[in-house]
């Protein structure tokens, strides 16, 4: 099966003061075409550096990762937002909603920045907020929204384009029971349609059965 996301000796090292920190240490990670993992461990762990560093917005102090093909540890600043649009949707913990847009501008935005034609990205972005439960609030600014509601619309703006690869950063934790099984159905769903993958920062122990693999991280370093 097509790998798309390889990973090798991956090591993240932040400078604080006089002090080295080292967020992620030597680690190996291969995700196939296809699945679903999930990545788990207790908070400070390095979960959401090493995500950063999988969809190239944060650079490795040490490895190499390649998104199918493409060694993208040594391309410039300059292209590695062409990697993110053409590969990755995002899914943050802290939403990151435009405020003076709706719901439905919010999506949209993501298909302007792929270049969809105009004339299609509305169509598009409403069936994406139906998709998530959101028919009612295609209108409503991110202020009008619930946290579970404002997470929703991140995550059908992280679905807009059918990305090959979704990172998702505790994508059901501020959804009750009900809605995090509807997202994680959705994602699914998209990684079986597009033969794409997924791979969910959680510690979430409801969406587990949904996952094909799951990697513990503590102190920077994948356990056994």
């Amino acid at each position: 099966m097509e790998i798309a996301i390889d990973a090798k000796g991956l090591r993240k090292v932040y400078r604080e003061g006089s002090v080295d920190v080292v967020a992620v240490d030597s680690v190996d990670l291969s995700i196939r075409r296809g699945e679903v993992v999930g990545i788990m461990g207790p908070s400070g762990s390095g979960k959401t550096t090493l995500l950063s560093m999988i969809g190239c917005i944060l650079k490795p102090t040490q490895g190499n990762i390649k998104i199918y093909d493409t060694d993208v540890t040594g391309l410039s600043e300059a292209e590695l937002p062409f990697i993110r649009r053409k590969y990755f949707g995002f899914i943050f913990q802290t939403f990151n909603l435009l405020p003076p847009l709706t719901a439905l501008e919010n999506v949209r935005i993501s298909l302007d920045m792929k270049g969809y034609p105009k004339k299609e990205t509305e169509k598009l972005s409403i069936k994406l907020l139906e998709r998530v439960g959101l028919a009612e609030r295609i209108h409503f600014l991110p202020r009008d929204l619930s946290g579970g509601e404002k997470q929703r619309v991140a995550i059908a703006r992280a679905l807009a384009g059918d990305p090959l690869i979704i990172l998702a950063d505790e994508p059901t934790g501020n959804l009750d029971q009900k809605s995090g099984k509807l997202i994680i159905e959705t994602l699914r769903e998209l990684v079986t349609t597009n033969n794409a993958s997924a791979v969910i920062v959680t510690h979430d122990s409801r969406i587990f059965r949904s996952l094909d693999r799951v990697f513990h991280l503590e102190d920077g370093t994948i356990r056994a």
